[in-house]
């Protein structure tokens, strides 16, 4: 590194990211659940919904390690969903112990349709940048993720 980016200048405008960064977060969540409940859908069986759709048909337990919740919230979840017809309980093939929980057409519709919804008002949030911010932080926004991925984490 240079004098110029290393310096008591590029500190403070690093730190300023970082600060940024924390107050974005727990904004941008707090708006997506919002968004959500307005459409009748909670943050939690969206992520389940979401797990199922990404990786397919899991056991209780690969979902509570995947969402970092309790067993007992994915039961919860669970019910829930199931109640609505959006997922459904099959016996494991191999396993008499587990329970495969799987998504069911409509619950994969239902996953679908709030993806879409939600991708539509996350571009209208960005709407509020000018074409040339929204290309530059995207690209930025592309760097940081891959020095997260050159790190190890996965994304």
């Amino acid at each position: 590194m240079d004098a110029v980016s290393s310096g008591p200048v590029a500190e403070e405008t690093s730190l300023r990211l970082v600060d940024e960064f924390a107050a974005f977060g727990p904004s941008y969540m707090k708006w997506v659940k919002s968004r959500l409940q307005e459409r009748g859908m909670t943050y939690a069986r969206m992520r389940l919904l979401g797990a199922l759709h990404c990786k397919g048909p899991q056991i209780m337990t690969s979902i509570s390690d995947e969402l970092g919740v309790t067993r007992r919230n994915v039961t919860a979840l669970v019910d829930a969903l199931e109640e609505e017809g959006l997922v459904r309980r099959k016996p494991h093939p191999t396993d008499r112990r587990a329970t495969v929980i799987e998504m069911t057409a409509q619950g994969a519709r239902t996953m679908e349709r709030m993806y879409d919804e939600h991708r539509a008002e996350v571009a209208e949030l960005f709407g509020v940048l000018s074409e040339e911010d929204r290309r530059e932080l995207a690209r930025l926004l592309g760097s940081l993720r891959q020095a997260l991925q050159q790190e190890g984490v996965c994304g």
